[in-house]
C-alpha cells in the first residue's frame, strides 16, 4: 500500500517543561497544550501558529486537555498532577475563565491523569481518571451549576478513561485503561455504571504491563473498536460483535506506547510509541498496515509518561 501523504508542522509553544498533550477543537482551528510547567496555553490555527491565552490554574503538571463540543459554547477541560479537574470558559474571545473546579476529599486526593467529554446527544458530561483508580463524572445541570459522581474503576489507578461513540439510545460507555494492566468497558443504561465483565477475559492476547492509554473508535458501524496502547511495548485491537470481545496484537514497538489515537472518521489510528515515533495505521483487507510513520526530532516539547 502506498504511504499516506501527510505535513509535519513543529511549534515552538513556548513551555517551559515537558508537553503531555494537545487537543484541536471540533473545528480545527485552536490547539490546546498541557505542560509539566503547569499550564495549558491556547493557539490559533492557520497558516500559523499564534499565542492566543494561557490558563494557569493548575499548581502540578497538566496531562491532558480536552475541548466539548460547540453546541455548548466553548469548553475547555484540563486534569492534573495536583488533583483538580478544571473546566474553562473563552468568554470574551480570547479571555479564559475557570468556572469549575472538582477536587476529591482530602484523604482521596491523587493525581488526576486524564479527562474527556462525552459525545454531545448526552449533554454536558465530563469523565476524569484519578491515580487513585477512580472515575469521576462531571454533568452540567440547568442551575449552571455542576453534579459529581465518582466509582471504582482500577484498585492501582487509572491512567487513561475515553467515551464510546453515541449510538442513538440511551446507553452511555466508557474504556478505561489502568494500573493493574486492564482494559475495562463500563456501561450506564439506568443511572449506575456498571462494568463489563467480558472484556476482561477477551478470546485472545491481554496486556501485561500499565495500559497507559486507551481509545474508542469514533464512529458506529455495528462493530465497536477499541484501541490500547501498554508499557508491555504492544498496541492491541479490541473488537466486540454483539456481546462478545476479541482482540489482536497491531504489533509491537519495542518500546512503551504512551497514547493512542483515532482520526475523526475512525479510518486511520495514530501511535505514540517511546522512540519518537508517530505511526499511523489503516484496516484493510488483510489486516492492518502501517501507512505513514514520523520521528519526533525536537526531543524539548516531546511528550512522556505521566
Amino acid at each position: 500500500m502506498a504511504a499516506l501523504a501527510s505535513t509535519t508542522v513543529q511549534i515552538d509553544t513556548q513551555h517551559d517543561d515537558l508537553v503531555h498533550d494537545t487537543a484541536l477543537n471540533y473545528y480545527g482551528t485552536t490547539l490546546a497544550t498541557a505542560s509539566s510547567d503547569r499550564t495549558v496555553r491556547i493557539y490559533e490555527v492557520g497558516a500559523t501558529y499564534v499565542h492566543t491565552g494561557s490558563i494557569t490554574c493548575h499548581t502540578g503538571p497538566v496531562w491532558e486537555v480536552s475541548w466539548s463540543h460547540p453546541k455548548y459554547g466553548t469548553l475547555l477541560a484540563s486534569c492534573s498532577f495536583d488533583g483538580l479537574t478544571c473546566i474553562h470558559r473563552e468568554s470574551p474571545s480570547r479571555t479564559w475563565n475557570t468556572i469549575h473546579s472538582h477536587c476529591m476529599k482530602e484523604e482521596e486526593r491523587s493525581s488526576v491523569n486524564s479527562v474527556e467529554w462525552s459525545p454531545h446527544e448526552f449533554g454536558l458530561h465530563l469523565a476524569a481518571g484519578s491515580a487513585n483508580g477512580s472515575i469521576s463524572i462531571l454533568t452540567h445541570l440547568s442551575d449552571d451549576s455542576w453534579e459529581a459522581a465518582s466509582f471504582l474503576d482500577s484498585p492501582l489507578g487509572t491512567n487513561a478513561v475515553r467515551w464510546a461513540p453515541y449510538k442513538g439510545v440511551g446507553i452511555m460507555e466508557l474504556v478505561t485503561g489502568g494500573c493493574d494492566n486492564k482494559v475495562r468497558v463500563w456501561t450506564n443504561s439506568d443511572g449506575n455504571w456498571n462494568c463489563n465483565q467480558n472484556i476482561l477475559n477477551p478470546n485472545g492476547p491481554t496486556h501485561t504491563d500499565w495500559v497507559r492509554d486507551v481509545a474508542w473508535r469514533p464512529v458506529n458501524s455495528g462493530v465497536d473498536v477499541i484501541a490500547s496502547g501498554s508499557e508491555d511495548n504492544k498496541v492491541i485491537i479490541w473488537s466486540r460483535e454483539g456481546e462478545t470481545w476479541s482482540t489482536t496484537v497491531l504489533k509491537d514497538f519495542g518500546e512503551p506506547v504512551w497514547r493512542v489515537s483515532w482520526s475523526v472518521t475512525g479510518n486511520i489510528l495514530a501511535v505514540s510509541s517511546g522512540d519518537d515515533h508517530v505511526s499511523l495505521w489503516k484496516e484493510t483487507d488483510n489486516g492492518w498496515t502501517e501507512v505513514s510513520d514520523v520521528k519526533e526530532e525536537n526531543q524539548q516539547n516531546g511528550g512522556g509518561e505521566n
